[in-house]
């Protein structure tokens, strides 16, 4: 007989007898850095070597697609279609990595081989984002084991160029749009707000990067000649930037403070914790929003990185150029459009003409959100809930930003992300990693949520 605690069973006994883990290290051994234009061919290999053969072992049909942008990695899409009259779900993952920066690792560890250290699985792509994507996989693998089919179908996309912007996937989605409709996604990305406790969300903040230049003059001069007689680029720039945000980092630019906090969405994020990372600052960001509401409910500026001069060997001289890239991290309500000309016409209104906005080689990803009293979030919330014994923590949308608006507006699917993850993986940095316990808990919701779309009484359209 057939049952949903058998399915499960068949996830933990996958996570437990160790397959899992062997499964993980393959994948985090193919070195696919986007970022990297030497691994370009390790991006094939990934969809070719691995997700293939993995989703063929299921009974799905796989193509792997040329990306229409010529920055992109290929793209797979990958099908099992049981009955047209079922209902279908698409998933999602990216094989791409961030940069490995390797020789930062510590002692022991590096970025593509796994490293079993008591709770933690160190490696590239643990957490973000190929453990995400095996776990999904391997529950709908342990739906047809223990059911022989899936009683709905599902459509998996997986790119390869996540960490440079999605370069593509909009444009892919657009020309392939009959082929991957749907009734909803249901894929894994980002943290879980607290280890020991499911998310879910449904949405993401956007994310604009872009440079702040101020370039006065050739080269650089003696600072005990020319001191005090040439304008100071670096000096020019602090103040722009210190113009942009106060003291404690309270946006000021009036075109870039959200309107979409609304008291509907305040209740949502009441009292929802913000842990698993460094110590936040409670004296940092917008004075009257609680810490989720800043996070999830609020748009963020930040300085990633300056220079002005040679930091690492300064000499006494005034340089003739400062610069700073900077980015916007927004929700829905900002107009993406409209940030870098808001951002000019505050700059020339406050005396700051001279600095040059240049926008950044990324994509910018759009800001999106769900209803979450959708009822593809109440079903998944309520599956998650029987297997896990706790209520998910709800999230209107990431903190963090993804191409979600690929699903949520070309393929205008209701979107649902369950994080296999938490705050303190070190993703994007050295020493990446996920825990046993969120994977193998990622594997029971997953198999407990899939098996109750399989049993879903609307599971025939």
């Amino acid at each position: 007989m057939t049952t949903r605690s058998g399915t499960i069973q068949r996830a933990e006994s996958y996570f437990d007898n160790g397959t899992f883990l062997e499964d993980l290290t393959r994948l985090v051994a193919i070195e696919t850095e986007s970022q990297n234009a030497d691994q370009r061919e390790e991006l094939y290999r990934y969809l070719i070597e691995e997700m293939t053969p993995l989703l063929s072992s299921l009974g799905f049909a796989s193509e792997v697609f040329e990306n229409p942008d010529q920055n992109g990695g290929p793209i797979l899409v990958s099908e099992r279609i049981e009955d047209p009259a079922f209902q279908t779900i698409l998933t999602y993952g990216h094989g791409d990595v961030i940069r490995s920066r390797t020789d930062q690792w510590r002692e022991g560890l590096h970025p593509f081989k796994v490293v079993v250290e008591g709770e933690k699985i160190y490696g590239r792509g643990t957490a973000d984002n190929k453990c995400q994507h095996l776990i999904n996989l391997s529950a709908l693998s342990c739906l047809l084991e223990e059911r022989g089919n899936l009683g709905f179908n599902v459509k998996v996309v997986i790119e390869t160029s996540e960490e440079t912007g999605s370069a593509g996937l909009a444009d892919f989605f657009n020309e392939h749009k009959e082929r991957l409709k749907a009734d909803v996604l249901i894929a894994s990305d980002g943290p879980r707000l607290h280890p020991d406790t499911p998310t879910l969300f449904m949405g993401t903040r956007g994310a604009i990067n872009f440079d702040l230049e101020v370039n006065l003059r050739e080269g650089a001069n003696h600072s005990g000649n020319w001191g005090g007689l040439l304008a100071d680029p670096a000096i020019i720039l602090a103040h722009a930037i210190a113009s942009i945000s106060d003291a404690r980092g309270q946006i000021q630019i009036k075109d870039w403070r959200p309107t979409s906090l609304t008291p509907e969405i305040k209740e949502i994020l009441k009292g929802l914790p913000i842990e698993g990372g460094p110590e936040i600052n409670e004296d940092w960001g917008e004075e009257d929003l609680t810490p989720a509401e800043r996070a999830f409910g609020w748009n963020s500026f930040s300085v990633l990185a300056m220079k002005s001069g040679v930091p690492e060997a300064p000499v006494n001289a005034i340089s003739g150029s400062a610069s700073a890239h900077c980015q916007l991290r927004f929700v829905v309500g900002t107009d993406a459009d409209q940030i870098l000309p808001a951002l000019r016409n505050y700059l020339d209104k406050n005396g700051f003409s001279n600095v040059t906005i240049k926008p950044g080689d990324d994509l910018c990803f759009k800001a999106t959100r769900l209803d979450p009293d959708h009822p593809w979030v109440k079903f998944a919330a309520e599956s998650i809930s029987k297997t896990s014994g706790k209520k998910p923590h709800i999230l209107p949308n990431l903190a963090g930003s993804l191409p979600n608006d690929t699903f949520s507006d070309i393929l205008e699917l209701p979107t649902v992300w369950v994080p296999h993850s938490y705050g303190g993986c070190s993703q994007h940095a050295p020493d990446e990693h996920i825990l046993k316990s969120i994977s193998r808990d990622g594997l029971r919701n997953m198999a407990g949520l899939f098996w109750d779309i399989s049993e879903k009484d609307c599971n025939q359209t």
